[in-house]
């Protein structure tokens, strides 16, 4: 069996995910990565959108992020980022693909700081166009490596929305997209109960145990009766993925 970074497995599982056809809103790092990929190996109508105005571009070189020119290359259109959010408002987005510093129990993600708003331990990027993305795309996927410090209970600052306070909550604030579906990590694949919006464990990555998944969230964690364990990464998407990362720019470790 091919041996692989963390980083490396979310990508391909992120990729996997995605289908032809799909009109997908990718934020920087490791959800640009997937979308890339998925384009190479299995998806070539996949539609990446930046917030920046690229529709539909094709990648040569990895852009280091959504707002430069590489991220435009040969794209069908360039409209203002103003029209970028027309179209998730307009119901136009199948996935928005997404990161974090923290996430909680119904999906919420906090970019904008660690601690108190108003006395933040840590001050993060913030929102960008992730509040908009969440807020609106027809489902949204999450990359996020695995440890407490991450999966809370609840996120200090709420920079983009999933279930909020879980149940009807997402639905009663007005909220025009469907919400977080699935949480990829390091460690397995989670999703959302449709009646409590409360995440669930419905996948583990090969040699990963439950326990371990317990150990490694900061709230309790209902498991699926259909737990399933994912299959491991291919030669052939190892080896197009470092292609398309050769100078491991979202790939390296630290950077996840």
């Amino acid at each position: 069996m091919s041996s692989y970074t963390p980083a490396e497995l979310c990508v391909i599982m992120g990729s996997r995910a995605l289908k032809d056809g799909q009109v997908v809103f990718a934020g920087a790092g490791l959800p640009l990565l997937s979308a890339i990929h998925a384009q190479k190996m299995h998806a070539p109508g996949l539609a990446i959108l930046f917030e920046v105005g690229g529709v539909a571009p094709r990648i040569g070189s990895l852009p280091r992020s959504t707002n430069e020119a590489r991220s435009v290359r040969r794209s069908m259109a360039m409209p203002a980022t103003v029209d970028m959010m027309l179209y998730l408002q307009r119901g136009y987005v199948d996935v928005g693909f997404l990161g974090g510093a923290q996430i909680d129990r119904f999906g919420n993600i906090n970019s904008s700081c660690v601690g108190p708003l108003e006395n933040p331990k840590v001050r993060l990027p913030g929102s960008g166009g992730a509040n908009d993305i969440a807020s609106s795309a027809n489902r949204v996927f999450i990359i996020s490596y695995h440890e407490k410090r991450r999966f809370v209970e609840k996120v200090d600052f709420i920079t983009s929305p999933g279930f909020l306070d879980g149940g009807k909550a997402r639905e009663e604030t007005g909220l025009l997209g469907g919400g977080v579906e699935r949480v990829i990590t390091n460690l397995g694949i989670l999703e959302f109960d449709p009646q409590t919006r409360s995440m669930t464990l419905v996948a583990v990555h090969p040699g990963v145990t439950q326990q371990e998944v317990h150990e490694k969230t900061g709230f309790e964690l209902p498991v699926s009766d259909a737990l399933e364990e994912t299959t491991p990464p291919s030669e052939e998407e190892l080896t197009t993925l470092r292609g398309l990362d050769p100078e491991r720019k979202y790939l390296k470790e630290g950077d996840f």
